[in-house]
């Protein structure tokens, strides 16, 4: 058993079998087995996956901002590099990648549910997640076209004069503290629109 929690990929494909086995026993119970097949299964995924990649993304905006950024003035300098060349870079790589698939994800879910147009061009019967759809597309682009540029300067990846690597530094955590505003409103429209909290 320890050797699954030893190995993230084993971990999670653990976490999936153990979704399937409980899918499984809930239909037993239930007499109500998953059908592939249904259009309906198939936009209930892809909300899934689009939720899942958003936990990720949102969940490790706010680890910047609510541990990394605060505990950095209280490490001490030669332990600095941990952060800035081995534990940055790998988070940056998950907090980018999960803000695509979020993007994508939702792009699909809003299309395949037909109210893709509707919802960016902010129709009332869609107004709610039309502003949580913006909101979220404001920050994945700031992601990838602001905070990652500047990270990459800030953090060595790219050579830049000491004055640029701290201006990139402080844009990109600007820039990271937007989206943690962003993401607070973006949270309560995307969750309003089929919940009647609008």
């Amino acid at each position: 058993m320890g050797a699954i929690f030893q190995s993230l990929g084993r971990t999670i494909t653990a976490g999936v079998v153990v979704l399937i086995v409980l899918l499984a026993v809930a239909a037993a119970v239930t007499g109500t087995w998953v059908r592939v097949a249904d259009h309906g299964w198939w936009q209930f995924a892809l909300r899934w996956l689009h939720v899942t990649a958003g936990v990720m993304w949102i969940g490790i905006l706010w680890y910047f901002n609510f541990v990394q950024t605060p505990s950095m003035p209280k490490i001490p300098d030669e332990q600095k590099p941990a952060i800035s060349k081995v534990i940055a870079p790998a988070a940056l790589f998950w907090f980018r990648w999960a803000a695509m698939a979020t993007i994508i994800l939702g792009l699909i879910l809003a299309s395949m549910n037909g109210y893709l147009a509707q919802a960016l061009m902010l129709q009332k019967a869609f107004l709610a997640i039309g502003l949580g759809m913006w909101l979220g597309i404001i920050m994945w682009f700031n992601v990838w076209f602001i905070i990652w540029p500047n990270q990459k300067k800030a953090l060595g990846m790219v050579q830049v004069t000491p004055e640029e690597k701290t201006k990139a530094a402080r844009v990109a955590g600007m820039t990271s503290r937007i989206n943690t505003m962003l993401s607070i409103p973006m949270l309560y429209f995307m969750v309003a629109q089929s919940h009647g909290g609008l």
